[in-house]
């Protein structure tokens, strides 16, 4: 299985997830986990072989982590959940790790309330598991 990540910067434009889908094909990509999306509300698309998810809205102008999951593999995925703007998951069934963590942590000039409140986010998240 090949994974990849990948900051769109904006999937907002006409024509754009289309794009994606392509260039993902290029690189054989099963599944890659994508950042600063901005699209809002929840749900899936399909396009070019992949199925989009997506989810939890526009909270922030640079906001969205979602994923794209390769046909060849969507019948390994059990859960996809967005648990906010910065930070998604997958669950698959795999043969060495079950889960896909994708994550768009606040950059070096956010505030440190900011990166605090991710930090606790991720740790709720991963404790989880």
């Amino acid at each position: 299985m090949k994974l990849g990540t990948w900051d769109v910067r904006s999937l907002y434009g006409s024509g754009s997830l289309t794009a994606a889908a392509r260039e993902l094909a290029k690189y054989k990509l099963d599944s890659v986990g994508v950042q600063e999306v901005r699209w809002d509300k929840r749900g899936s698309a399909r396009n070019g072989g992949y199925n989009f998810f997506y989810g939890k809205g526009n909270e922030t102008p640079h906001s969205g982590t979602e994923s794209f999951v390769h046909d060849r593999i969507l019948s390994a995925v059990k859960i996809v959940e967005a648990i906010s703007d910065g930070m998604s998951y997958i669950v698959m069934r795999g043969r060495w790790c079950n889960i896909v963590l994708n994550m768009h942590a606040p950059s070096e000039e956010k505030s440190d309330d900011s990166k605090d409140g991710f930090i606790e986010e991720f740790e709720q998240v991963f404790n989880n598991f």
